[in-house]
């Protein structure tokens, strides 16, 4: 059996390689080497980059068997997010993996600001003892404010309480609870300016972020204090900055980023270089050994999920986070509930509504949306169908899909319906659950009917007019061309009324069969089901 081609394109720890394993056909190239890069691309089913390799729409187009793009960092700026979503193509990285560098590396900066380190150094390398010129403060009792109470923020919070600093903090999305655990009092950015004396941010570059601290900001603080990015180039403008530097607005800066890197002659950013109240490192917040081992062993570990056919928790275009161990069995009973229902669907999809109901509403289980759409359309469109470009395929096809979550489940520990709208204005509805201690995957419900029926591979459904001999009919005729029936489930809600058959085969059934059958009991619906594993 051929192995899957994973390339790597730039230079990542032994210890990446280890994390992959045996199980690929690794292949290096110089990602710098576009037509190289290009070529080896082609059968290439994922490739591993840092931040010199640009993965645009040209690179993804060169590789038709691309499944994943794992960037052994945080950025993705070197990468088409929006191109590989279309094609299907999972984009990871490595959220955590530069945490504690860039926490520890935000901490160097204040220090290094609070007692000159950097400028006493180059004084003394140069021959002269200047101990009076190089006064500086104490960390001790003063306050600093920390713009984004995400990972780095807390570790940030949490290194610099040791120093017995009163920690403050503006971030809109962290609730006071949250910010009480981690004894940081949470303050309105206006508030957080005039009362830090260092102030280090820690938000993603948006465009509502970008430049956020500028003139009025800087107006704002102490005449004592300091400012300090370690996060990303853009989020201070630099020309207020500079400004601010130079009329004595604030006392000094630390900065990692910028928003052109490296900075241009005479750009904004080389203007901040030459001033001595400026403390400047190259991008360094995630350059330790430790970040960058780390960084490349969790992108394996990804890759390695993702070529399995699993949901990555570390995908940035999909949608949902760490997948909690009792949720994961889920995903491919989902999956396949999902499938059912594209088979005995009549008429296109409209809605949605994934239903979960139990002991699984206590999780996140937004994974499960997901896992339904994919199902949903892995056999009725010619693209391949993945976890990233599933809700893609719903939005350019207008199905409304919603999420919903209760605790209601009488019968079963936990019970997953699909349940949708037809653009032929019927409903219909699939049910299914796990059930025992290996969670066996069974289908529980169609359009109401109530049954129970472990799901393989090919199943056949049928509708018709209750009445007696009808299974033996459709037995007979069965029998006769050599399909055999493993397991079979009848429901029905009145005696003389409608009965739902579902039946078990173990192989595929010939279209002029199912007619021949379907004729024979009159069926009012006929569907075989073939289950396509991951």
């Amino acid at each position: 059996m051929t192995k899957p081609v994973v390339l790597i394109a730039e230079e990542l720890s032994p210890a990446t390689i280890d994390a992959l394993g045996p199980d690929f056909d690794v292949r290096k190239v110089d990602g710098t080497d576009r037509p190289a890069l290009l070529s080896a691309l082609a059968d290439a089913n994922a490739v591993l980059v840092r931040s010199a390799t640009k993965i645009d729409a040209e690179a993804i187009a060169a590789a038709p068997l691309l499944k994943v793009v794992a960037r052994a960092g945080v950025g993705l700026d070197n990468v088409d997010i929006k191109t590989a979503t279309t094609a299907g193509v999972m984009v990871v990285n490595a959220p955590t993996s530069n945490i504690i560098s860039a926490a520890e590396l935000t901490v160097g900066h204040i220090l290094s600001l609070a007692r000159r380190i950097p400028a006493a150094h180059a004084s003394l390398a140069d021959g002269l003892w200047k101990r009076s010129a190089y006064t500086g403060t104490e960390l001790f009792e003063k306050t600093v404010g920390i713009i984004g109470l995400g990972r780095i923020g807390a570790l940030i919070a949490a290194r610099l309480q040791a120093f017995d600093m009163r920690v403050v903090a503006f971030d809109p999305y962290v609730t006071s609870a949250r910010a009480q655990q981690l004894g940081v009092q949470l303050l309105s950015l206006d508030e957080l300016l005039a009362e830090s004396d260092f102030v280090t941010i820690h938000m993603p570059k948006t465009p509502e972020t970008t430049g956020m601290i500028g003139i009025p900001e800087f107006q704002r603080m102490k005449r004592s204090a300091f400012v300090v990015n370690v996060a990303r180039g853009g989020l201070i403008d630099e020309e207020a900055l500079f400004k601010a530097l130079t009329t004595g607005e604030i006392a000094g800066a630390g900065l990692d980023v910028f928003t052109t890197e490296p900075p241009v002659e005479n750009g904004s950013a080389r203007m901040l270089l030459d001033l001595p109240n400026v403390v400047v490192t190259p991008h360094l917040g995630a350059s330790t050994d430790e970040a960058q081992e780390k960084a490349g062993v969790s992108v394996a570990k990804s890759v390695r999920l993702a070529l399995g056919g699993e949901l990555v928790p570390d995908a940035v275009n999909v949608a949902g986070g760490v997948i909690d161990p009792y949720v994961r069995p889920g995903i491919p009973l989902v999956e396949k509930l999902g499938q059912i229902f594209a088979a005995l669907a009549h008429s296109p999809l409209t809605s949605l509504d994934v239903e979960v109901h139990g002991e699984l509403n206590a999780y996140d289980v937004s994974v499960l949306k997901l896992a339904a759409l994919k199902g949903v359309f892995t056999n009725i469109v010619s693209e391949t169908v993945s976890y990233v470009n599933a809700p893609l395929l719903a939005e350019q096809r207008g199905v409304e899909v919603r999420l919903l979550v209760d605790e209601d489940s009488p019968e079963y520990r936990n019970i997953i319906t699909l349940r949708g709208a037809l653009s032929d204005g019927s409903q219909l509805s699939v049910s299914g659950t796990l059930t025992g201690t290996k969670q066996i995957e069974k289908l529980v419900g169609i359009n109401d009917y109530a049954i129970e029926l472990p799901i393989e591979q090919h199943h056949v459904v049928m509708v018709y007019t209750d009445r007696p001999g009808i299974v033996a009919v459709y037995g007979q005729k069965f029998g006769d061309a050599g399909i055999n029936i493993a397991g079979m489930q009848i429901a029905r809600r009145a005696a003389g009324g409608q009965a739902l058959s579902v039946l078990t085969v173990d192989s595929p059934v010939p279209d002029e069969l199912l007619d021949e059958v379907s004729a024979a009991i009159e069926a009012d619906l006929f569907r075989q089901i073939e289950i396509t594993e991951s």
